[in-house]
């Protein structure tokens, strides 16, 4: 392994860490003390630990464990490992700080806002590294490939709000929902300006070596066009394949994690795309 390969796991660990310390620190002292579900696997969790008193962390994992596995078999690759990885770390701390963090009731609505920015720059620190905390967003992405029409983004919406809607049952407060979608678009916003900026979308330019796989990749998982360009180098006068691609703020994490993937030397510019018009985004007036 060499120090480059050294440094970067280093770095996945650290920013694993911190983002674990930060996402437990959101779910537990703030939304979960306050009754407010976090949504997800997560959410299912604190509200168990609400009825029966069992262990946020352990749970989490519990529930994630058959996602993994299915989610492992159908995609595989570095993606997943990672999320592997951090799943488990993200349950460890949540078991292992849900037993020292003091009870902090407040304000709802401030451990709404609170706890949805806190919960939202913590997943961003492992999406910044290529992972997830698993759950939802797998569910999501399998449904996806059996029913393409139904995007991962609003999958992961419909999941939120069946939990969160459950969370009205268990705390018997229909405020505790609201609270939640509140913090839930606190999380959003939060990890929107982190990953991506505040704009609409993103044009992404991939130069690659592997430009087929790269664009099947995209094409299948992400479910978004490519273009293809024929690009000269000005210094070495060698020709390649460009790929061009549109996508929503919340999938460029997924589409360079998949270019990476295939080609660890592609050369990649995100660019801001302030309006996107045409087929999967808005229509043309």
């Amino acid at each position: 392994m060499n120090k480059k390969r050294i440094l970067n796991v280093t770095t996945d660990f650290v920013f694993y860490i911190a983002g674990g310390i930060i996402y437990s620190v959101a779910v537990l002292l703030f939304l979960s003390e306050n009754e407010i579900s976090p949504g997800g696997l997560t959410g299912i969790a604190t509200m168990l630990n609400y009825l029966f008193s069992l262990p946020v962390g352990t749970v989490v994992f519990i529930l994630n464990i058959p996602l993994l596995i299915i989610g492992f078999m159908k995609f595989g690759g570095v993606f997943i490992v990672k999320t592997t990885v951090s799943t488990v770390m993200v349950s460890v701390i949540l078991d292992i700080t849900e037993g020292f963090l003091p009870a902090f009731k407040i304000d709802p609505l401030l451990a709404a806002v609170f706890g949805g920015l806190l919960m939202g720059f913590g997943i961003s620190l492992f999406m910044l590294r290529g992972a997830t905390t698993g759950g939802v967003d797998i569910i999501a992405k399998l449904i996806n490939r059996r029913f393409p029409h139904l995007t991962v983004g609003r999958l992961m919406l419909l999941a939120d709000a069946v939990v969160v809607a459950f969370s009205c049952l268990v705390y018997k407060n229909i405020e505790s929902a609201l609270y939640s979608v509140v913090a839930l678009y606190a999380s959003s916003r939060i990890m929107d300006m982190m990953l991506y900026g505040a704009d609409k979308g993103k044009i992404i330019f991939i130069i690659t070596e592997e430009s087929s796989a790269v664009a099947d990749a995209i094409m299948s998982l992400v479910k978004r066009g490519i273009t293809l360009i024929n690009v000269t180098g000005a210094y070495t006068g060698a020709g390649r394949k460009m790929l061009m691609c549109t996508v929503r703020r919340n999938e460029v994490s997924a589409v360079l994690t998949l270019a990476r993937e295939h080609d660890k030397n592609a050369f990649i510019v995100v660019g801001e795309a302030g309006e996107i018009l045409g087929e999967g985004f808005k229509r043309n007036q």
